[in-house]
């Protein structure tokens, strides 16, 4: 139990206030820091980025726009058409440019492919990423297979595929890794799943986490985008914030069947980037970008890593397995989610994601997700310190009952 004053349980009430305006998402660090200016916030780590390419875009934003007359030109002028920009991420992604679909943002891939193919039933796994049941259409029957608590939410291939066979749906939706279990599906098991459901019109990866999850120690990325060009049926969806942090530039990408990407094209999605974001998948595409992003990479998935392991070594929390650049944590010693996460951001200005909302999930769930080094840090000691204190004051108050 954690014990909250009457002065933090004024400030939780008005952080419920803006979680019930914010929907589906958590408010962001600015709404929080605007209508609660009394609240120091120290580490968003409810925030899913890795800030050090944050810190690689910025730079070089900053070198090649902000310091040169190219940033007028970005503003002030229209940018390219879709099909234009995905012709930037061709070759890249070693796909043609007419199975590429460009996004302000994942989100609204994810709602322009729910919208116009998803015409009868989709299945979903939960917990995951709510848009994927919330976007469908009016008469769309959603399907829900919950993981397994017990199994560590990891997905069942022959079970999984058991069900898609019974229900026949025309979508299905895999988060790879799964938001906000981090769960992971390594390539084989993906490949074979698409061989067994080669019927279902519409399968749909999403890969918005895949460049923190790996195989081996190489940490070679393992994307399905390939098989793409073997399977017809198959959707990657791909957001560009949570690799970047460039959640405010609004840049996503999926690659998909030709036919697909002409009909999104075709009714309303043809110029729908802003000039900001074509400056960042011009930049993704550079050889000498990608050199100094992978070494960013890297460095933030061992740093993530270890943060996963102080956090899973403090008592009254059990750590779910994750190959995302963030985990899922259970509250075991009675606290709730609402007040842990309250008094994290009130007292130590610690910000993470409350998951009572999360719909697949039965108890106290918080998502931490890994920051710097330094903030990392952070993060752990203000855990550390908030289960402290109140495991003392709950040893105090039966002290005081007996």
């Amino acid at each position: 139990m954690i014990i909250l004053t009457n002065e933090e349980k004024a400030i939780v009430n008005a952080i419920k206030q803006l979680s019930d305006e914010a929907g589906s998402h958590s408010p962001s660090i600015f709404t929080i820091a605007e209508e609660l200016p009394q609240l120091e916030i120290k580490v968003d780590a409810c925030f899913l980025s890795n800030p050090y390419a944050t810190d690689l875009v910025l730079d070089n934003f900053t070198k090649e726009l902000i310091h040169t007359d190219k940033f007028r030109k970005v503003i002030e002028f229209y940018p390219s058409q879709n099909q234009v920009i995905a012709n930037v991420l061709s070759n890249h992604l070693n796909v043609p440019a007419k199975n590429i679909f460009i996004g302000n943002g994942a989100t609204e891939i994810i709602q322009a492919v729910l919208q116009n193919f998803t015409t009868r039933k989709i299945i979903v796994n939960i917990p995951t990423f709510s848009p994927y049941y919330e976007f469908v259409k009016s008469g769309v029957e959603v399907v829900f297979e919950e993981l397994n608590q017990d199994d560590n939410l990891r997905i069942n291939i022959e079970k999984y595929i058991q069900l898609v066979e019974k229900e026949k749906p025309d979508t299905i939706v895999l988060i790879n890794p799964n938001n906000p279990s981090g769960g992971y599906i390594n390539l084989a098991d993906i490949k074979y799943l698409l061989n067994q459901l080669w019927w279902v019109e519409n399968i749909i990866i999403d890969e918005s986490f895949i460049h923190f999850a790996h195989e081996d120690e190489t940490y070679a990325i393992k994307s399905a985008t390939m098989m793409t060009k073997e399977f017809k049926n198959l959707i990657i969806v791909k957001s560009m914030t949570k690799d970047f942090g460039i959640a405010g530039i609004r840049a996503g990408y999926a690659v998909m069947d030709k036919e697909k990407v002409n009909y999104l094209l075709r009714y309303g999605h043809l110029w729908n980037v802003s000039g900001l974001a074509e400056y960042f998948f011009r930049l993704y595409v550079q050889d000498e970008f990608q050199k100094k992003y992978e070494k960013v990479r890297i460095r933030y998935i061992q740093e993530a890593k270890h943060l996963f392991s102080e956090i899973a070594a403090i008592a009254g929390l059990k750590v779910y397995p994750s190959m995302a650049n963030f985990i899922l944590v259970e509250l075991t010693n009675g606290a709730t989610s609402s007040d842990f996460v309250s008094k994290l951001l009130i007292k130590y200005g610690v910000y993470i994601r409350d998951c009572s909302d999360k719909i697949g999930l039965d108890g106290e769930f918080v998502r931490i997700a890994s920051r710097t080094q330094a903030e990392n840090e952070i993060i752990v000691s203000s855990v550390k310190d908030v289960l402290l204190n109140e495991n003392i004051r709950e040893n105090l108050r039966m002290l005081a009952v007996a």
